[in-house]
């Protein structure tokens, strides 16, 4: 069963009523399959037609679907020999960022990302895939690993923001960012962020000073969530469709600014009707990416990003 958006209303009733009338044509003598038919064009088409003009405030209501992929279902949909590696070395392992050796196609690399969690249980073990100092240190030693013996970073970010609580800061939160924001920076190696659902401020970018940075259609990348933005500005959440207006968080106009390189397409309704789809489509981006890297030294990869980061806003 798909959980409905607000948005998508007038689709839910459709396709409530679609059940219906399936459920009554199994126990009766009457055929509606015409009817069946009819309804089925008229929710396909009102989803296209919904989904073709969503406003930034509905497209953070995508990316935060609770039933989009998350990371463990890009690892398992996506790359085969998955080694996961745990813990910074130094205080803990932070469940919120998993990362490990893996291969994509032919190809050996070091996967990254941020898990979210899918059910109660596994979103207080994940901290709702929100990172403390530990998890960036963990990614930090990742990427140096994966440098040292050349293999390409592949990082799938899905954060809200990075934890802001007591003990993180305790433990050097800001520290902690800005060194992971720097390890991507200085690798050898080629690396590829995908921004998957949500990208929340320095939390994302802490993974996502890439070569080459990518997101889907109908994810959203900012320094801060558009509740926040509201909260400050007007001083009420209840003005968060207006701050993700203002904010310019869609792939579209992040795209347009030089901030994305690309857009992976989702199936029509989101990647939460169609994972294994919409896996497939970012698994083919990413390797059409790590494509155009071969080749590079680790001095011209490093340049390459460098002047990428450093051309936005200019």
């Amino acid at each position: 069963m798909v959980s409905f958006l607000e948005f998508e209303k007038p689709i839910a009733e459709l396709e409530a009523r679609i059940v219906e009338l399936r459920a009554t044509a199994s126990v009766g003598d009457i055929n509606i399959d015409g009817e069946i038919a009819t309804l089925e064009q008229r929710a396909a088409k009102l989803l296209i037609d919904t989904y073709a003009k969503l406003t930034p405030w509905q497209k953070t209501q995508v990316a935060r679907h609770p039933d989009r992929p998350h990371f463990k279902d890009y690892v398992a949909g996506m790359f085969d020999n998955f080694m996961p590696l745990a813990g910074d070395r130094a205080f803990a392992d932070d469940q919120a960022i998993i990362g490990g050796f893996a291969t994509l196609g032919e190809r050996k690399l070091m996967v990254i990302g941020h898990e979210k969690g899918d059910d109660t249980a596994s979103r207080v073990r994940h901290n709702f895939g929100m990172a403390k100092p530990e998890g960036y240190r963990k990614a930090i030693r990742l990427m140096e690993l994966a440098d040292r013996f050349g293999l390409p970073v592949v990082s799938l970010v899905d954060t809200s923001g990075a934890f802001p609580g007591v003990q993180a800061e305790e433990r050097g939160q800001a520290e902690a960012i800005a060194r992971s924001t720097e390890a991507c920076l200085k690798l050898g190696v080629p690396m590829v962020a995908a921004v998957v659902g949500e990208g929340g401020s320095g939390g994302a970018i802490a993974l996502a000073a890439a070569n080459r940075v990518l997101m889907f259609e109908h994810a959203v990348y900012s320094v801060i969530s558009p509740e926040g933005c509201a909260s400050i500005l007007w001083r009420t959440a209840d003005k968060a469709s207006d701050a993700a207006t203002a904010m310019q968080v869609t792939a579209q106009h992040l795209k347009s600014l030089g901030v994305i390189d690309r857009i992976v397409s989702e199936p029509v309704g989101g990647a939460h009707r169609e994972p294994v789809e919409a896996i497939a489509n970012l698994g083919a981006a990413i390797e059409a990416e790590l494509n155009s890297l071969d080749g590079l030294d680790a001095q011209a990869l490093r340049t390459d990003r460098a002047d990428k980061f450093l051309a936005i806003g200019a």
